[in-house]
């Protein structure tokens, strides 16, 4: 029973190795340090050093590029209309070069993979007779005793869905051999690029790298939505405003919105500040501000679609607020939700009504004195506001320092002081909760807002001053249909 679980666990922990080097390893082979965020969305790692900024007529076209280990592919290249005799030969020969390092790199990661997927294939005799010795035990209850038993069929439910896994995996190692053969492509296209510049076709170059970029996204959005299993080290990504408020990007899938929302503080607040890009955000230019007709209440805000759902000042009022038009498109009352710190999370601050979205849509999070003070979760439509659902967690609310929604499941830290710790998940797919033991490094010590958003899969935090993303690890098991 240990060597199965040892070789599969070492399998499991060698792919995490793998998509982290990917992450990590893969931009500074081709050249690209230094973080910025791109148009839409995306990180991008560019050094200006070796490649100008776009000013001088080159474009930088990116998927994700993530520290905890999601895919990363980024393609330099010049704009075109732009290019035609282009003097930077020198440039174009250096990226044909690096492209061909990724290339080489990829090649290595295949054949990590494929080393790993054999040992998967080697352990799967052994969870398979695993599974016959249990047959033959329920069959025969005499040959084993029933400590034995239970412990052995505790082990078989543990092992079964590796099988899946072991599925999963050789679909993501095709997915691996066709993404190398893509960069292997881009690779010729570059060398064909060096040898005649300004005589290719810029505008069949980008269509073929947005297709890549399509590819890559869409082998990232297979993996769908999964459980909770880690939060990263924090990423501070601005030292601004008061010790309580909230920041936001667009929560909407798909979405190319790249601007970001601020809301300093959390009593009668009126003024919202929204930056074209993150990279405007962090300098703390190209913004326009709003000033909402009705003032809001609390932190707990979402953007979605284009509109800000806020919890109005001392009312139990949800507030649709559209941003292109200044105007409010829906109210409605959350009937029956406590308000004005009646049931508000531990560190207070009005934070009864908190408004979140994830991959499945818009949600409130509340409670009432009908249910004792628990946590209510419920589904809205967008649109009119109404409830479509809703859920009690039974878990207190003024017990928990923050709550969050990922694939339906709703996680609440059980602080918002240093130490916190993800403590609590209720599935609304299932109606069953778990205590979880999840911890994330509260770096500054006072957090007051803590949302998910599903565009970049990072919680957006409010901590104490300073507005901080964490990375998530998300895992996913899929069940045979047999």
């Amino acid at each position: 029973m240990t060597v199965p679980m040892l070789k599969i666990g070492a399998v499991l922990s060698t792919m995490a190795m793998v998509t982290n080097w990917m992450s990590q390893t893969l931009p500074s082979l081709v050249g690209l340090n230094g973080t910025i965020i791109s148009p839409d969305g995306t990180h991008e790692r560019i050094i200006s050093g070796l490649y100008p900024g776009s000013e001088e007529g080159w474009q930088v076209y990116s998927t994700a590029s993530d520290p905890d280990g999601r895919c990363v592919c980024t393609v330099v290249a010049p704009a075109r209309n732009l290019c035609k005799r282009d003097p930077r030969n020198r440039q174009l020969r250096l990226l044909t070069e690096q492209v061909q390092n990724v290339s080489q790199s990829m090649e290595v990661v295949d054949l990590r993979t494929s080393r790993d997927l054999q040992y998967v294939r080697d352990s799967e005799p052994l969870v398979r007779g695993v599974d016959g010795h249990l047959h033959t035990y329920v069959a025969s209850p005499r040959t084993i005793t029933s400590k034995g038993f239970q412990e052995l069929k505790g082990q078989m439910t543990q092992l079964r869905p590796l099988l899946s896994v072991v599925e999963q995996y050789r679909l993501d190692l095709q997915t691996l051999v066709t993404l190398r053969m893509e960069l292997l492509n881009l690779s010729i296209i570059l060398t064909a690029i060096q040898e005649e510049v300004g005589a290719y076709d810029y505008e069949e170059l980008q269509q073929r790298v947005l297709l890549l970029e399509t590819r890559l996204h869409s082998c990232m959005n297979k993996l769908g939505c999964g459980r909770l299993t880690a939060v990263s080290n924090p990423i501070t990504v601005k030292a601004s405003g008061s010790r309580f408020g909230s920041w936001m990007t667009d929560a909407m899938i798909p979405s190319s919105d790249s601007r970001v929302w601020l809301m300093d503080g959390y009593y009668k607040g009126r003024r919202v500040l929204e930056y074209r890009t993150m990279g405007d955000f962090t300098k703390g230019q190209n913004f326009v501000q709003h000033l909402l007709p009705h003032p809001w209440a609390g932190t707990g805000h979402v953007v979605y679609n284009g509109s800000l759902y806020y919890n109005k000042h001392q009312s139990n009022i949800l507030v649709q607020y559209h941003f292109r038009s200044r105007s409010v498109l829906m109210q409605r009352s959350l009937s029956g939700a406590g308000y004005n710190n009646t049931f508000p999370y531990s560190w207070g601050g009005s934070s009864d009504i908190d408004l979140m979205a994830d991959e499945t849509g818009l949600w409130v999070v509340y409670t009432s004195i009908p249910n004792a003070g628990n946590i209510m979760i419920s589904r809205l439509d967008p649109r009119s506001l109404e409830i479509l659902q809703s859920w009690d967690t039974g878990f207190p609310k003024r017990s928990a320092g923050e709550a969050f929604m990922i694939c339906g499941t709703l996680y609440v830290t059980n602080s918002h002081l240093a130490g916190a710790k993800v403590h609590f998940a209720y599935n609304t797919n299932t109606s069953s909760y778990e205590y979880t033991d999840i911890p994330f490094h509260n770096q500054f010590s006072h957090i007051s807002m803590m949302d998910y958003n599903p565009r970049e899969r990072a919680l957006y935090t409010w901590n104490n001053g300073h507005q901080v993303l964490y990375n998530v690890t998300l895992f996913h098991v899929i069940q045979n249909d047999g």
